[in-house]
């Protein structure tokens, strides 16, 4: 069935240009929003946690912002198992790469923190081709093998490298000599809340993922936060900041802190940009943590 979606459906649809693929957009916001109500009572439960300032209309005004921004990531993820390396480069362009730069000249690899905010499948993707450094991100590998197999291969056309979560310590260690920069998600909702870091983080009790501390520390890679800026429909800017060059003369939780507070920051600046449809918040702090 998903073989039969993706050649009858998907892959013409990526055929078109986006400018047409926005007017899909516009039907689907309807169709989500209106029509099936698609995950309101999460988003509007994450919303109303994370802004307890705010009243209910204004929490409404920004739903309504946040899923027409969402359907129209979605679309332009379907553009991009078509989309050429000229027109990615042109709609997603990194900022600053003389920061990767920096870091190649003094053969410094990186782990990149970033979060499920506005299009983070096409900086992922975008981030590659205009930058020193070889990109790996780790991923959640889809149930269905062939949509994966699919979405390895389009996402990988220019040089990401998708790697499953369950084998990052492979990418380490298979990549040591190599000048890599590594991509955590670092927004998930942790699979162990007894393994995670906890915090506050908008307004609530958040287990936050080890991984990306756990990881820079013990491989000493430069730790830098990756943010996206939404310029107008379908175009962006990639910018990095580096968060630590010395991960290693961290304190534990110290940089785990660093990328959330940036996280929270970007998303308090602009909240319609963030993934509020997924369940985030669906750990309880453990006694004595």
């Amino acid at each position: 069935m998903s073989r039969i979606a993706y050649y009858l459906f998907l892959k013409p649809l990526s055929l078109l240009p986006l400018p047409v693929l926005f007017r899909f957009s516009d039907v689907l916001y309807v169709v989500l929003y209106h029509l099936l109500g698609w995950r309101k009572k999460v988003v509007y439960g994450n919303m109303s946690r994370s802004f307890p300032e705010k009243s209910e209309q204004e929490i409404r005004r920004l739903m309504r912002a946040f899923y027409r921004h969402l359907c129209d990531v979605m679309v332009e993820s379907i553009r991009m198992f078509s989309m050429s390396k000229e027109e990615l480069i042109r709609r997603c362009r990194v900022k600053n790469p003389e920061l990767f730069e920096k870091y190649a000249a003094e053969g410094r690899n990186i782990v990149i923190a970033a979060g499920h905010y506005n299009n983070w499948e096409m900086a992922g993707v975008g981030c590659g081709p205009q930058v020193a450094h070889d990109d790996l991100a780790l991923y959640k590998p889809l149930s269905d093998p062939f949509m994966d197999a699919r979405l390895r291969a389009s996402r990988g056309r220019f040089g990401l490298e998708l790697i499953p979560t369950k084998s990052a310590r492979r990418a380490f260690e298979d990549y040591t000599d190599r000048l890599t920069a590594i991509l955590f998600g670092a927004d998930q909702s942790p699979s162990n809340p007894k393994r995670a870091y906890w915090t506050t983080f908008l307004n609530q009790d958040t287990a936050v993922m080890y991984g990306t501390e756990k990881y820079a520390r013990e491989y000493n890679y430069v730790v830098v936060f990756g943010h996206t800026v939404k310029l107008r429909r379908g175009y962006y800017t990639l910018e990095f900041s580096t968060l630590t060059e010395h991960p290693q003369q961290t304190a534990a939780g110290e940089i785990s802190e660093m990328h959330t507070r940036a996280l929270e920051k970007i998303i308090l600046d602009n909240p319609q940009y963030w993934l509020w449809t997924h369940k985030r918040w669906k750990h309880k702090r453990p006694e004595n943590m």
